[in-house]
């Protein structure tokens, strides 16, 4: 009975003697509250349970989701859902820990993601946040939180708005305005069909005119006396028997079966 539970006791002081470190997590030993140089990565640690403790930090990306009221140019707060991806670098951790602690996310990742989304965000209309410039707001977010937490051991993957909800009747404005655009391409659409028409016309009747002028000019006295010859050359050199009366101008053609 006294070995069974002395085998009881080591074995559940190698068991609390263990630490397993999983895959995307670092971790590094704190003896008697001063931290060590070494951190560990995925695997088993062992340490001395009553003087040593072992602190876990996760260096995979993490993905912070945060919902909060956002400043626009023009004074209105826009409700936001948004995912900032970062990670750790693993060479700072025991930096991380000892000048912010554990609580870091909360000290460092998120005042300092308040203060550049307010920032940027105030430099944008609220129908920007919903409209193309969505992307070029992430980049500005993510640049002003980068800089600011520069050498401090943490890198900004991203900046994600993932759901905006603009105040009470801007949707409607934005709908009207994007209704009176699309009102105003198909009236200039129309505009430039019905000019292309008027072209169309004026060339056509231009060269009506022009037609009309070629003739005109080519119906002249001597002209006329030209095909009058070459109708009676024609007549003259035919193989029916025909009668020609002419004063050498007009020739008067009478039938010779009549």
């Amino acid at each position: 009975m006294k070995t069974k539970i002395f085998l009881l006791c080591c074995l559940t002081a190698i068991i609390s003697s263990c630490a397993v470190i999983r895959p995307g997590d670092v971790g590094i030993k704190r003896r008697l509250g001063k931290l060590q140089n070494k951190t560990k990565t995925q695997g088993v640690f062992l340490y001395n349970p009553f003087v040593t403790m072992i602190v876990r930090v996760p260096i995979r990306t993490i993905n912070k989701e945060i919902r909060l009221n956002l400043p626009s140019k023009e004074g209105l707060n826009v409700k936001a859902e948004i995912s900032i991806l970062y990670h750790i670098e693993q060479d700072k951790v025991r930096e991380i820990i000892e000048s912010v602690g554990k609580n870091y996310e909360k000290t460092l990742i998120l005042s300092t993601f308040r203060s550049a989304s307010a920032d940027v965000c105030a430099r944008f209309f609220a129908k920007d946040m919903h409209s193309g410039k969505r992307g070029e707001i992430e980049k500005e977010i993510k640049k002003q939180m980068a800089t600011i937490l520069k050498g401090r051991g943490f890198q900004i993957e991203a900046v994600l708005l993932k759901s905006i909800t603009l105040p009470t009747g801007l949707y409607s404005a934005i709908e009207s305005k994007l209704r009176a655009e699309q009102q105003a391409q198909q009236m200039t659409f129309v505009l430039q069909r019905e000019e292309k028409e008027a072209e169309r016309k004026r060339i056509e009747a231009e060269g009506i005119r022009d037609a009309q002028l070629i003739i005109k000019e080519g119906i002249s006295e001597g002209n006329i006396k030209w095909q009058s010859l070459q109708v009676l050359k024609e007549i003259a050199t035919s193989p029916n028997a025909k009668l020609i009366l002419t004063d050498g101008k007009t020739p008067v053609l009478i039938n010779g079966d009549k």
